[in-house]
């Protein structure tokens, strides 16, 4: 009788828990947001942001199922994940069926260049002639978002890499004259390397500004309208500050909409 009262305080204490949906949210490799995909649960930004998602409700639970740059569309629409975060309307998701949330952050890539004499904002204002280090995959929008490596290479005398940080040493020790990284990841790799210090000089010209979004497949277990009153309440009690400005991500004092349906279907 005793083993059987226990058995059923055990399966309450439970159900709350296991009454939980879950949901996936796709870790492709975007420092400082995602460190590394294939651990995503332990590194960067986006960890912190669903801990602080799992503990402000009970209703829901945020986890993260690794991806990558090039599959996670795909990912998206097949299922496997639920939703994307930091995403930007740029970047060519358009046609697939989704939903949007507005995470209510900005961010900004950045040209980077080693700080030397005489050296000022001027020069960033010409790309040609300079050697470019630019991150394998992504897209620019100094090159039209086109992001294939033989027209970065043939065009902007880039030499692509998998990696930021090997992008912004080669600056500092001379093998490029600019890199591009978004502004938080120039303020994480400072942070890491105080070694570098005044050794950079970073440009006010902006290659293109974030303001991050979610996407979130048709038949997620959450709802753009619940997922945006999450963030707002986040916002508001200054944990998504907590978690975003030490990096210089800019949290918007408000969100016109924090959540937008936005569904097509073409």
């Amino acid at each position: 009788m005793v083993g059987c009262c226990a058995l059923f305080a055990a399966i309450l204490a439970a159900g709350p828990l296991a009454a939980q949906q879950v949901v996936l949210v796709g870790g492709a490799f975007f420092p400082p947001y995602v460190l590394k995909a294939e651990q995503s649960q332990h590194a960067g930004l986006l960890p912190q942001l669903l801990d602080a998602l799992n503990r402000a409700q009970s209703e829901f639970r945020f986890i993260v199922r690794p991806t990558s740059i090039p599959r996670r569309y795909r990912d998206l629409e097949a299922g496997r994940i639920d939703m994307s975060m930091f995403e930007n309307p740029l970047w060519g998701w358009q046609d697939i069926a989704h939903s949007v949330v507005d995470m209510g952050l900005e961010d900004a890539e950045v040209f980077v260049a080693r700080l030397a004499p005489g050296r000022g904002q001027d020069y960033f204002m010409r790309l040609r002639g300079k050697r470019l280090a630019l991150f394998n995959g992504y897209h620019y929008g100094f090159a039209d978002f086109n992001s294939d490596p033989q027209f970065l290479a043939k065009n902007f005398n880039a030499t692509l890499s998998y990696s930021h940080d090997s992008n912004l040493l080669m600056v500092l020790h001379g093998r490029a004259d600019i890199a591009l990284a978004t502004r938080s990841y120039v303020s994480d790799f400072l942070q890491r390397h105080r070694q570098y210090a005044g050794q950079l000089l970073v440009s006010q010209r902006v290659d293109q500004r974030y303001r991050h979004q979610v996407l979130l497949r048709p038949a997620a277990p959450i709802s753009a309208a619940q997922l945006g009153q999450l963030f707002e309440q986040l916002r508001r009690n200054g944990q998504l500050a907590a978690i975003f400005t030490p990096l210089q991500v800019e949290v918007r004092s408000g969100v016109a909409d924090s959540s937008v349906a936005a569904g097509v279907t073409d």
